[in-house]
């Protein structure tokens, strides 16, 4: 273990921080795993569930990575067909998708970069679940959602936009997302433990994400969270990806190495660096980039990039420094009700930052 190893080690005050968060119901448990230079260190707290009977959480336990799916596949899948060149970000995403067109001609400024920088004019979120019962009808509802702004004037973090940026990409590469991402993602970069879908034999080392009591009356453990991605399948652009803190930070050192080996430096820069518009976007292609205040805390560099995921997860990294952390957690559990994530992960992003680098 080099110069980082003595420091990985030295991470109470942010186990703690998991330890009494869990103690204070925030979640029901927590991995993580976090990486400087060529150490790394991983440690967890809490169980699958608030029943003391419940299995205990695990480096082997798995989590619905929720919105981390949109960098860890669909993002990535982006900035492999762009190094191939079969991805023109400029392109009008009615170019793949002529479905998308609605009657509105605004839409047909829509660009495959807008969508990635959440600038296509299309809402945040809509329950589409509640109308449509089959993929093709949830994607017929999503192709037709109406824009809410001219397009490229206004950042939203929309996923009826990565919905539709994933159908696209699939029909760029003449293949579903999921099948794609496990060949040219997953098994390159070694994360055996990650996939959309996971198979049956999976069930038990994964993290239960809710006691679903209004839409599919049951416990929703190995299959999606997201109502919509659950519609489509299980395999969605905006959500269905399933993962350990090892898999997701093997990702994350992929990034920090410039892109090796799957992606050229210079398409690491471009995809992580903010947006210049629209105005006051923490936006860069894809992923997010620290704001004040952000859920990365106070000490990422400007230079950082991340992502949330609704379940409870988070992957920040950090490239000016070597580090990167991601946290994964079923704060979902037993009913999306508690928001207390959003307080614990600044502070312990905070903690892990002060034992890696000195910061005060």
């Amino acid at each position: 273990m080099s110069g980082g190893g003595s420091k990985v080690g030295s991470m109470q005050l942010a186990a703690d921080l998991l330890r009494d968060a869990v103690a204070a119901r925030a979640f029901p448990g927590a991995a993580t795993a976090i990486a400087l230079e060529d150490a790394e260190t991983q440690f967890t707290a809490g169980r699958y569930t608030f029943d003391g009977a419940s299995a205990p959480v695990t480096p082997e336990t798995i989590y619905d990575l929720a919105s981390v799916s949109k960098v860890v596949a669909t993002t990535a899948m982006a900035m492999l067909l762009y190094d191939h060149g079969r991805l023109d970000l400029d392109a009008e995403v009615m170019s793949q998708v002529p479905e998308f067109e609605g009657g509105d001609r605004r839409r047909r400024q829509v660009t495959f970069r807008m969508l990635l920088a959440h600038a296509s004019g299309l809402p945040a979120y809509v329950r589409l679940f509640e109308r449509a019962k089959t993929r093709d009808e949830l994607l017929a509802s999503a192709f037709s959602t109406p824009l809410e702004h001219d397009p490229g004037t206004h950042a939203v973090y929309s996923d009826i936009g990565f919905i539709i940026l994933g159908v696209a990409l699939e029909r760029l590469a003449g293949e579903p997302l999921d099948k794609f991402c496990e060949r040219e993602i997953f098994q390159p970069l070694g994360m055996s433990e990650t996939r959309f879908c996971p198979p049956g034999e999976w069930k038990s080392r994964i993290a239960p994400a809710a006691d679903d009591k209004k839409f599919r009356r049951r416990v929703i453990q190995g299959e999606v969270q997201d109502e919509n991605a659950w519609v489509m399948g299980g395999v969605a652009g905006h959500a269905g990806v399933f993962s350990t803190a090892a898999d997701v930070i093997k990702f994350a050192r992929c990034m920090l190495a410039g892109g090796a080996p799957l992606f050229r430096p210079e398409t690491i820069r471009l995809f992580t660096t903010r947006q210049p518009t629209p105005e006051g976007t923490s936006r860069a292609l894809g992923w997010d980039t620290p704001s004040s205040p952000s859920q990365s805390g106070q000490f990422f560099s400007a230079r950082s990039f991340g992502h949330l995921g609704y379940t409870g997860t988070s992957l920040w990294v950090d490239p000016e420094r070597d580090i990167a952390v991601t946290l994964l957690t079923n704060r979902t559990w037993p009913d999306c009700s508690s928001r207390a994530i959003k307080k614990v992960r600044p502070r312990f992003h905070d903690a892990v930052m002060k034992a890696l680098t000195g910061a005060a």
